[in-house]
């Protein structure tokens, strides 16, 4: 399916390289696109979370798509609720399958009958990613997340581990009806808080501001620059409410007063199995989703690597981008055959 006749198709003003689209996908939904590389490559398609878009994997489709790099076909979607993407009304809208469907639709489009090189995704991105891969392992060869909890792991924390259930506590904020309001006020204050740590933001999802990730003039992060600034404000002036139904939408959230939350809630084992060769890379400073949600994930992933990176934060993706591109560059290399064993030589 080609992109929409009279979508904002072309490149993209900020990085000429990026081709931006309005994706039309069979079921009535559209993805607001950015892309890197010629079609026909092997794909890389990457999944943003919140309260972000997909704007900011754009070095990475940029370096990705490179001769010298392996010259793939980058793809980064808007997911449904963000940006120019659809936005249905509807909470119920917003589940997993119905946000797997999206992707799904959107990998038939850019990769045929061919599996993803890999699929890359960051926080709610993640959480897709996760479903996608236990649901439609041979659409992928590879999967790759940053800093977004496999359901498993993130269950048995919400039950059990004092320490993640009151880090998790903002989403019973995020799920309220004031949410979206509460968060564009005085131009998004609470909202940049998420990634400063700093301000009058009721949750930070980055490091304490005293952190090492953050730059010594206490403003915030270095890679927090005016025109990424910008990028942020364009994404949520579309509004917010899609982002948040994320939340509203997913049973594994901390229970309170008003809502059981996930306490008696169960997943079968068959849905969180993950078997194709998955990465996993964790900025161990994030104040959300803490280190020991990384805690017993090869119950679920037989081929798994864990990379625990230091003084990064949740935004590891911006704080330590080259980091990022390296690791994700060694996970796509071509896995070493085994070597056959030696034979013994023959006596004559």
């Amino acid at each position: 399916m080609s992109p929409r006749e009279g979508s904002l198709s072309g490149v993209n003003p900020v990085n000429p390289e990026i081709q931006t689209w309005q994706q039309d996908l069979p079921h009535g939904m559209t993805l607001s696109c950015r892309a890197c590389g010629d079609k026909g490559r092997p794909v890389l398609l990457f999944l943003h979370g919140f309260p972000e878009g997909a704007f900011v994997w754009d070095p990475l489709l940029l370096h990705f798509s490179k001769p010298e790099n392996g010259a793939y076909r980058c793809v980064a979607p808007n997911l449904r609720g963000y940006e120019r993407s659809s936005a249905p009304q509807d909470v119920k809208a917003y589940r997993a399958k119905y946000l797997v469907q999206d992707i799904l639709a959107l990998i038939d489009i850019e990769s045929g009958q061919q599996p993803l090189a890999a699929l890359v995704a960051h926080d709610w991105g993640g959480a897709v990613a996760w479903n996608l891969a236990n649901q439609q392992p041979h659409r992928l060869l590879k999967l790759m997340i940053i800093n977004s909890p496999h359901p498993g792991t993130f269950l048995k924390a919400l039950q059990a581990n004092p320490a993640q259930q009151a880090a998790s506590a903002y989403m019973n904020f995020l799920v309220q009806a004031e949410a979206a309001e509460q968060l564009a006020a005085n131009d998004f204050e609470q909202l940049f808080g998420f990634l400063t740590g700093h301000g009058t933001a009721r949750v930070s999802l980055a490091a304490p501001p005293d952190a090492a990730v953050l730059d010594s003039g206490g403003q915030g992060p270095d890679w927090l620059t005016p025109k990424v600034k910008a990028q942020y404000r364009q994404v949520w002036q579309h509004g917010l409410q899609g982002g948040l139904n994320y939340y509203r939408a997913s049973p594994l959230r901390p229970e309170n007063a008003a809502d059981a939350g996930v306490t008696a809630l169960q997943i079968p084992p068959e849905a969180l199995r993950i078997d194709v060769p998955t990465l996993v890379l964790w900025g161990q400073n994030d104040v959300a989703l803490l280190p020991c949600l990384t805690e017993g994930l090869d119950a679920y992933i037989p081929n798994l690597s864990l990379v625990p990176l230091e003084q990064a934060s949740h935004w590891v993706v911006h704080e330590q981008t080259e980091r990022v591109v390296a690791e994700i560059t060694g996970f796509l290399k071509p896995n070493p055959l085994p070597q056959p064993s030696p034979q013994p030589s023959r006596q004559p």
